[in-house]
């Protein structure tokens, strides 16, 4: 985490550190913090010393307040289900936030940008967890078809067949 680490390793190098993790450059950080530019490459130069404002500015840039929810990459007809939903899981109740996809490409994007939003973890296809995974530092988990959805989809396929 962000904030955390600013203590270990001081303001500017965790900075770089995050923005290079989050694949998020000085421009959108500036953009999303509603600083200037100039300001963020003199911090990150080492030429000024952050005012706490600024501090305070970029740290909720990097870790949006809408943290707390599950983000699901799916098709939209799916997530047309579930979306803005809550789910209980044990004793905590978590957002549900979709995240339409169609193509490889676009689930990518959806992993880096629920990230980016402040997912807490994704939950995905199969084929594309393992991919998800290796570009996100969220924890992933796949959607598992349960039986009676594959017996499902099996008659659906034999109706357009016969």
């Amino acid at each position: 985490m962000f904030s955390k680490r600013i203590f270990k390793a001081g303001f500017k190098v965790a900075l770089e550190e995050e923005l290079l993790r989050k694949g998020v450059s000085i421009k959108e950080l500036a953009e999303n913090a509603g600083i200037p530019s100039a300001t963020i490459y003199k911090i990150t130069s080492g030429e000024r010393d952050p005012r706490f404002s600024t501090v305070q500015a970029i740290v909720n840039a990097l870790e949006p307040h809408e943290s707390g929810f599950i983000a699901l990459i799916a098709a939209k007809f799916l997530l047309d289900e579930v979306e803005s939903k809550k789910i209980a899981i044990g004793d905590k109740k978590y957002k549900i936030k979709g995240y339409p996809a169609y193509t490889m490409e676009e689930c990518i994007v959806s992993g880096v940008r629920a990230e980016k939003e402040g997912a807490l973890g994704i939950v995905c296809a199969p084929i594309l967890a393992s991919m998800i995974e290796k570009i996100v530092d969220v924890p992933v988990a796949i959607i598992k078809p349960d039986t009676k959805t594959i017996k499902d989809a099996l008659q659906s396929l034999q109706n357009r067949i016969d």
